[in-house]
C-alpha cells in the first residue's frame, strides 16, 4: 500500500451520537489515535439525556490539540439517524466523508490511508466498507459486507465466522455494507444526495443508500485490510423509545419495494441459505482496551 496520506486530502468523520457515553468515549479514542491529517470531526448529538454533551466538548477540545478539530451539533430531541448525518453531511467539507457509529472502535490506525488508497485502485467505488469485528475474543467477525437475497432479505456475511478464514481476507464488491463504517467520496454524495429520511428513526437508510449509490453505476467495496470493533445495536437496540424490531420490518418493507427491481435478479444468495448466528453480548466492562494495528 503506497501512502497515500501524504496527498493531503481532509476527510471529514460523521458520528451521531445518541446517549451511551461510555461506548462514544471508546470510539472517540480511537479515532483521535487515527493517523491521518488533515481530519476533521463532526458529531451531531440527537438530544443525549446522559453525560455525552459534557464529553463531546472534552473531547473537542482534545481533538483541538491533536490536529484534528471538532464541529458539534447539539439537537434537541432524537431527530433520527438519517436525519443526523445528513446534518454531518451539511457540516462537511472534507474530499472524503467517513461515517462511524458511535459504538463503533478503531483497530487499524491507518484505516482512513487505506481507504483511501483503495478509492485510487478503485476508480469506480463510491463507499468503501471495512471488516468489522466483535470486541470481545478472539474477535470474531461481526461482518464482512452484506448481502440481499433475491427476495430482499440483508444478511451480514461471515457474521459469527473466524476473522483468518481466506474468504473474507479477500478485497470484492459486495451488494450493500452497514453504515458502522463507511467511507464515501464526497463527489459521489453530491451525485446521490442525502439519506433518505423515510427510513428514521433507523434501520435500512444505510442499506437503501448502498442501492442508490450502486444504481447510479458506482460500486460497494469491502477491504479487509481495515478492521474496526462494532459493538452492534448499541445506539439501536438498546435505546429507549426505538422498537427495532418493529422498525427492522416496517423499514425492511420500504427497501424491498423500492429496490425489488435490482435485487432480485442479482443473483444473491437464497434466503433459505442465509444464517444469522446468535452471539452472545459481552457487558461493557468485560471488555478488555483496545488492541491496536496499523
Amino acid at each position: 500500500m503506497s501512502d497515500s496520506s501524504s496527498d493531503g486530502s481532509l476527510v471529514s468523520v460523521v458520528i451521531a451520537t445518541f446517549n451511551k457515553c461510555e461506548y462514544t468515549k471508546r470510539c472517540l479514542e480511537g479515532l483521535l489515535r487515527s493517523i491521518h491529517r488533515p481530519l476533521e470531526v463532526i458529531i451531531v448529538d440527537n438530544g443525549s439525556t446522559d453525560d455525552t454533551p459534557a464529553l463531546l466538548r472534552a473531547y473537542a477540545a482534545e481533538g483541538e490539540r491533536r490536529g484534528a478539530p471538532f464541529k458539534l451539533i447539539f439537537n434537541k430531541t432524537n431527530r433520527g439517524a438519517s436525519t443526523a448525518r445528513n446534518q454531518g453531511i451539511d457540516a462537511a467539507v472534507g474530499e472524503y466523508v467517513a461515517f462511524l457509529d458511535n459504538d463503533v472502535g478503531v483497530r487499524t490506525l491507518t484505516w482512513i490511508e487505506r481507504m483511501m488508497e483503495a478509492f485510487k485502485q478503485n476508480p469506480k467505488a463510491g463507499i468503501i466498507s471495512p471488516k468489522l469485528l466483535f470486541p470481545f475474543p478472539p474477535n470474531p467477525i461481526q461482518c464482512a459486507g452484506a448481502e440481499v437475497s433475491p427476495t430482499g432479505r440483508v444478511n451480514f456475511t461471515g457474521r459469527g465466522e473466524p476473522n483468518d478464514l481466506p474468504q473474507y481476507n479477500r478485497s470484492r464488491s459486495v451488494q450493500c455494507a452497514i453504515s458502522a463504517s463507511w467511507m464515501v467520496r464526497a463527489d459521489v454524495i453530491r451525485k446521490a444526495g442525502y439519506f433518505d429520511e423515510y427510513f428514521n428513526p433507523v434501520q435500512y437508510e444505510d442499506i437503501d443508500y448502498c442501492y442508490r449509490v450502486r444504481h447510479l453505476g458506482y460500486r460497494v467495496l469491502y477491504i479487509p485490510s481495515v478492521e474496526m470493533y462494532h459493538f452492534e445495536n448499541v445506539t439501536t437496540a438498546r435505546s429507549s423509545g426505538i422498537n427495532n424490531r418493529y422498525l427492522l420490518v416496517k423499514n425492511g418493507m420500504k427497501f424491498k419495494e423500492r429496490w425489488r427491481f435490482m435485487y432480485s435478479k442479482e443473483g444473491g444468495t437464497p434466503e433459505g441459505q442465509m444464517t444469522w448466528k446468535d452471539i452472545a453480548r459481552w457487558p461493557l466492562d468485560r471488555i478488555p482496551p483496545m488492541e491496536f494495528t496499523m
